[in-house]
């Protein structure tokens, strides 16, 4: 063995170590999520207009006034915690709909983009569904939409987009998409070039002085701009007003 060798072989230790570094600095990303807000945090109580339950998989969000026949899965944004759409979810649910907002692994929908599936088999009194997400999540949702056709029947996508294999242009499925002005986290050339992969009836939806994080509660998001001119409560309030007008037909 030439010294060269020996040489190598004692640096290569270092390529496992780097490894397990790496992944725990990972796992340690994944696990401080952004948010959620005391607003947020509130609107999980619920109160005479909508229930909320904790399962382990995620939290459900239903009227109280009837049994609703319809549903919307709510996939969350990358590294961003469930808990952050709380309030979201619960304006949702008061227009008479059940939603659900699983949570993901390390808070990052790619690692389960069927979390609907668990969604969808524990309800099987809803009789339509339909799909969203913000950011990521909206990704993930939209990449869920295309391997389930038969079973939902809408997708909003927050602040998002779809990734490049999934088509969507030939479904007849319901889909909104809804972006800020002042969104300064998306990449807004990959949003343009991917609405050839939604349907030709697509709704846009541009939010003047929107900005990427106000979908949900959970503060500022790196990257964001920080200070938008429109308030939170007004972009929630286009993001609930766009997820039921999907949810529409699925009511009745």
């Amino acid at each position: 063995m030439t010294s060269g060798t020996r040489r190598a072989l004692r640096w290569l230790w270092l390529v496992p170590a780097l490894l397990v570094v790496a992944v725990a600095a990972f796992v340690a990303w994944g696990l401080t999520p952004l948010g959620p807000s005391p607003s947020a945090l509130a609107a999980l109580s619920g109160d005479s207009q909508v229930s909320v339950s904790r399962s382990p998989d995620g939290f459900e969000f239903a009227p109280t006034s009837a049994e609703p026949t319809a549903a919307v899965v709510f996939y969350p944004g990358g590294r961003v915690d469930a808990r952050s759409y709380a309030i979201l979810a619960r304006d949702v649910a008061r227009k008479g709909y059940l939603v659900i907002v699983p949570v993901m692994p390390l808070s990052l929908a790619v690692l389960s983009p069927n979390a609907a599936d668990k969604a969808v088999v524990s309800h099987p009194e809803i009789t339509r569904w339909a799909i969203g997400g913000h950011s990521l999540g909206g990704s993930m949702a939209a990449q869920y939409a295309v391997n389930h056709r038969d079973s939902i029947t809408g997708l909003v996508l927050l602040a998002s987009y779809p990734p490049n294999s999934v088509d969507l242009s030939d479904s007849t499925m319901r889909v909104v998409s809804v972006l800020g002005t002042q969104d300064t986290v998306i990449d807004r050339q990959n949003w343009q070039n991917t609405k050839r992969l939604l349907p030709a009836g697509t709704r846009y939806i541009r939010l003047m002085g929107g900005n990427h994080a106000q979908f949900g509660s959970y503060g500022i998001q790196p990257g964001d701009t920080p200070r938008p001119e429109l308030r939170a409560a007004e972009q929630r309030a286009a993001a609930v007003a766009a997820t039921v007008a999907v949810l529409g037909d699925t009511k009745r």
